[in-house]
C-alpha cells in the first residue's frame, strides 16, 4: 500500500530537526550562560571573544535555516502552489503576535533590571557587612575566653568518672595516654562527631583550628599530670564558620555591583543578541514550518486525488495527530478503501475463471500417472496368463510404480482440494515464539550447516488462529529456504507488532541466504501448479497465501537474486468479525 504524508515536500528541516535543534540551542545556551554570567559577577565586564564566538554561531546557523526556508516558501507564492498565500497569512499572524508579546517584555525586563542595579547600591552593604563581620569577632574571642575559663577551673576528672556532666557549650573531652612515646586516645566523653583521631597538639593552651576538622569549634589543651593529656572542644555555634566565609565572600561580589551598573546598557544589548535573538529566530522558523505542516495536507489531498483518477487504488494519506483535515483525510481513504474493495470483487471473478482453468489443468496432471499405472496392471496381467510362475520377478516393481502414481495423484487432489474449497479453521490462542522454536528445532538437528536465528522473536505475542495452518506455513517456507541454500546459510525468523489503517498486526518474516528468485519468475510465485522445482506440484505457496486470507493477513515477499529472500506475512492480533 502505498502512503502520502500530511507534510511539506520542499521542508527544510523537519519537525524531529527543529526540535533537535532547539534542544541544542537549550543545552547550549545552559552551559554558555553560565560562564556568561559567571563571568560578569566576576568582573562586571562583557565575556571573552571565544565564548562570543561560540554564541554567535547559534545565531548564523539559524539565520542559514531561516534563509532557505522563506526561499522555498517564496518559490511556492511564485508558482501559485495550492496553499502558497494561506502559508503567508499563517507566518504574517504568528510573527504579529510574538512581537507584540516580546517587544514589553523586553523594554520592561531592561528597565527593571538597570532600576535593580541602581537599588542595590543604594543600599549600604558595606557598613552591614563589617559589622556583621565585627560581631563574629567578638563572639570569637567571647568564646575563646569561656573556653580557657571553662577549661582551668572545671572538675573534668569527676566527668571522666561518670560524677557529672559537661558543662554548657562543652562538645567533648578526649584524654590521651602516652605509652612508649605514642599518644594514644583512652577515653572520650561528648558528642561522637568531634573525638579526634591523633592528639592535635603538645602545648599547653588553644589548639589551632584546622578546617574541617574543627568547623564550628574550638579545642583547648591541658597536661592534668605527665604521660596525659586533656582535650576539651567548646562549639562556637552552628554554622559559624560558613557564616563567616559568606561575609567574606558578600563583600567581594557586592563591590562587582559597581562596574555592572556603569556597563548594564551594553550587557543588556549583549544579552538579547545571544541569548533572545536566537529563540527569536527560532520562533520564526517554526512558524515558517508549522505554517506548511497545516497547508500541505491541502496539497496531499490535491496529489492522491489525481493518483486514485489515474487508477491508482492503494493510495492512502496519513494524517498527522489533531490534523483539522484529519475528517477529510478519513472519509478521502474510506472512499478509496471501498473502490479498491469493488476492484478486488472484480479480480475475484477473474478468480473464478482461473479456477476453472486450474480444474481442467488438475485433470491433465492426474491423466499423466494414469498411463504408467495402466502399463503397470497390463503388464503384471500379460505375465500371469503367459507364466504366472515367473510373475513374481515384475510383481513387485510393478505394485511399487502403481502406488507411487498413486501418492502423487492423491498428493495433487489433497493439495487441490484445501486450495479450491473452504478451510476449516479452529482458532485458539498461539504462542508464536514457543510454536516457532518447536518448529525449527527438528531442521536445526537435521541441517548443522544451516544458522536458525530466532533472538528476534517477540516473547509476549500470541495469535488467535489455527495453529496447524500456521505450522503448515512455517514448514512451507522453511523448506522452501533450505532448498534455496542447497545445505549452507542462516534462516532469519522474527515478529514486529505494526498498524495498518488503524488495526494491529503481527508481522512474521522469515528471511533466508539462499539464491533467491528471478524477477522473471517473481509475478508467478503464488500461481497454483508454477514450480521451478522438479519434484514439486506448485501448489505450496498458493495454499499459504490461501491460509494466510481466510486469516485476514496479507502475504509478500522481496527478493533478489544471490541476495536471498524474505518473506512477510501480517496477521491481524484481532480478527474483525
Amino acid at each position: 500500500m502505498k502512503t502520502l504524508k500530511t507534510r511539506p515536500k520542499f521542508a527544510i528541516i523537519n519537525v524531529r530537526g527543529l526540535s533537535l535543534i532547539y534542544l541544542l540551542l537549550i543545552i547550549i545556551t545552559i552551559l554558555f550562560s553560565r560562564t556568561f554570567i559567571s563571568n560578569i559577577l566576576e568582573t562586571g565586564e562583557i565575556p571573552g571573544i571565544i565564548i562570543l564566538s561560540v554564541f554567535f554561531i547559534i545565531p548564523a546557523v539559524l539565520l542559514v535555516i531561516l534563509f532557505i526556508s522563506i526561499i522555498g516558501i517564496a518559490r511556492d507564492v511564485l508558482a501559485r502552489e495550492p496553499g502558497s498565500r494561506f502559508q503567508i497569512k499563517l507566518i504574517a499572524y504568528f510573527l504579529i503576535v510574538v512581537l507584540l508579546a516580546a517587544i514589553p517584555v523586553t523594554l520592561i525586563t531592561s528597565l527593571s533590571v538597570s532600576e535593580a542595579v541602581d537599588f542595590l547600591r543604594t543600599i549600604n552593604v558595606d557598613r552591614a557587612l563589617s559589622e556583621a563581620q565585627r560581631f563574629a569577632m567578638d563572639s570569637y574571642s567571647l568564646n575563646l575566653e569561656k573556653l580557657q575559663e571553662t577549661a582551668e577551673v572545671t572538675d573534668f576528672d569527676s566527668i571522666m568518672a561518670g560524677r557529672g556532666n559537661l558543662p554548657l557549650g562543652i562538645l567533648g573531652v578526649q584524654e590521651f595516654h602516652r605509652i612508649n612515646n605514642i599518644w594514644t586516645s583512652y577515653v572520650y566523653t561528648g558528642d561522637e562527631r568531634y573525638r579526634l583521631a591523633a592528639m592535635p597538639s603538645t602545648q599547653r593552651g588553644f589548639v589551632s583550628r584546622v578546617l574541617p576538622r574543627d568547623t564550628d569549634l574550638i579545642r583547648y589543651m591541658l597536661f592534668p599530670e605527665p604521660g596525659m593529656a586533656r582535650v576539651i572542644s567548646l562549639s562556637l555555634g552552628r554554622g559559624f564558620d560558613s557564616g563567616l566565609r559568606i561575609i567574606t565572600d558578600e563583600r567581594e561580589r557586592f563591590d562587582i555591583i559597581d562596574s555592572i551598573r556603569l556597563n548594564v546598557n551594553s550587557l543588556m544589548i549583549f544579552y538579547y543578541g545571544v541569548f533572545f535573538l536566537p529563540a527569536l529566530l527560532m520562533t520564526i522558523i517554526i512558524a515558517l514550518t508549522l505554517s506548511r505542516r497545516i497547508a500541505y495536507p491541502i496539497v496531499e489531498l490535491t496529489e492522491a486525488t489525481r493518483r486514485v483518477a489515474e487508477g491508482d487504488f492503494s493510495i492512502r494519506i496519513l494524517p498527522r495527530k489533531g490534523d483539522e483535515l484529519a475528517l477529510l483525510i478519513q472519509s478521502f481513504n474510506a472512499m478509496v478503501s471501498d473502490l479498491e474493495k469493488s476492484r478486488k470483487a472484480l479480480l475475484n471473478n477473474e478468480k473464478l475463471t482461473l479456477w476453472q482453468d486450474l480444474s481442467q489443468r488438475l485433470a491433465h496432471e492426474i491423466k499423466n500417472p494414469l498411463t504408467p499405472i495402466q502399463l503397470s496392471a497390463e503388464r503384471v496381467l500379460r505375465r500371469w496368463h503367459n507364466d504366472p510362475k515367473k510373475i513374481g520377478d515384475i510383481l513387485e516393481n510393478s505394485m511399487l510404480a502403481i502406488i507411487q502414481e498413486i501418492e502423487g495423484i492423491t498428493t495433487l487432489l489433497g493439495d487441490f482440494r484445501t486450495i479450491s474449497r473452504p478451510m476449516e479453521i479452529t482458532e485458539a490462542s498461539t504462542q508464536l515464539d514457543k510454536l516457532v522454536k518447536e518448529i525449527i528445532l527438528p531442521y536445526a538437528s537435521s541441517h548443522p550447516n544451516i544458522v536458525f536465528n530466532n533472538e528476534y522473536l517477540g516473547k509476549d505475542i500470541s495469535l488467535k488462529i489455527d495453529k496447524n495452518r500456521l505450522s503448515q506455513i512455517f514448514n512451507n517456507l522453511i523448506l522452501n529456504a533450505i532448498d534455496a541454500m542447497d545445505g549452507h546459510g542462516s534462516i532469519e525468523i522474527r515478529t514486529d507488532l505494526v498498524k495498518k489503517e488503524g488495526s494491529s498486526y503481527c508481522r512474521l518474516s522469515i528471511r533466508d541466504t539462499g539464491k533467491g528468485i528471478p524477477k522473471e519468475d517473481s509475478r508467478e510465485v503464488f500461481t497454483p501448479y508454477f514450480t521451478t522445482k522438479e519434484s514439486g506440484t506448485g501448489l505450496g505457496l498458493p495454499i499459504i497465501e490461501r491460509i494466510v486470507n481466510d486469516h485476514g493477513g496479507t502475504i509478500w515477499f522481496d527478493s533478489g537474486e544471490n541476495k536471498g529472500t524474505c518473506f512477510y506475512i501480517d496477521l491481524p492480533l484481532e480478527r474483525q468479525k
